[in-house]
């Protein structure tokens, strides 16, 4: 794990050392996520299913020509879903450290603006969270929070240490997709994370395709 821990921050403090060296840009970003889970293999979700968290980071701009720029970040994010049946609401809210690297297009609007789009993969990996559950039973209310349960598995190892039912895979993977439009001190932006990986450790079946991130985000950013 502190191999993890102490990989996501090398490559934020190289991608901020790069910037300098192209004094290029970088930008605080914060904002919305509406997150859901998939319900099947094909991918689909259940809009009932959605939930709201957020995301708070930073984000390099690192000019390769004037309109097409590498965008590494370091992204706390929320993620999850939740289900109601009859009077019993259950909902599951893990948090993310995020790394997204977009390769990304820019099309001048004027002297200071500009609309940009493009896409690119991401890594995740699982810090917290909490699965709460509430409601009525026989006419008696109940309540009850536990914290999210991550597998010990390590990527530089073979095998998923800590698997087990009901325990989260840490590590998430996937593509981003975005837009926005860009000024010359802020910007704003809509963004799609599709999660690659399977959420429920120990398994790796093809069949058993359930349980996918998926995140719609919108970001307003300010150039530091």
């Amino acid at each position: 794990m502190k191999k993890v821990v102490a990989l996501f921050g090398t490559c934020m403090l190289l991608g901020i050392v790069a910037v300098k060296a192209q004094k290029a840009g970088v930008m605080v970003k914060a904002g919305l996520n509406l997150a859901n889970v998939t319900v099947d293999k094909d991918g689909a979700v259940d809009d009932a299913r959605g939930i709201a968290s957020f995301h708070a980071g930073l984000q390099a701009d690192l000019p390769i020509t004037r309109f097409f720029a590498i965008q590494p970040g370091l992204f706390f994010t929320g993620k999850g879903t939740k289900v109601e049946w009859n009077s019993i609401t259950s909902s599951t809210k893990p948090y993310y450290l995020e790394l997204p690297v977009n390769a990304v297009i820019k099309l001048p609007l004027g002297e200071d603006a500009s609309f940009f789009f493009g896409a690119g993969p991401y890594v995740a990996m699982g810090v917290g969270g909490k699965n709460k559950i509430s409601g009525s039973f026989a006419g008696i209310d109940f309540k009850r929070t536990e914290n999210i349960k991550f597998s010990d598995d390590d990527p530089f190892t073979e095998g998923e240490q800590g698997a087990g039912y009901g325990i989260m895979r840490r590590f998430d993977y996937g593509l981003n997709g975005t837009l926005g439009l860009e000024g010359k001190r802020a910007l704003f932006s809509v963004n799609y994370g599709l999660g690659l990986a399977k959420l429920q450790s120990g398994t790796s079946s093809s069949e058993d395709e359930l349980g996918k991130h998926r995140v719609l985000s919108f970001s307003v950013g300010i150039k530091l």
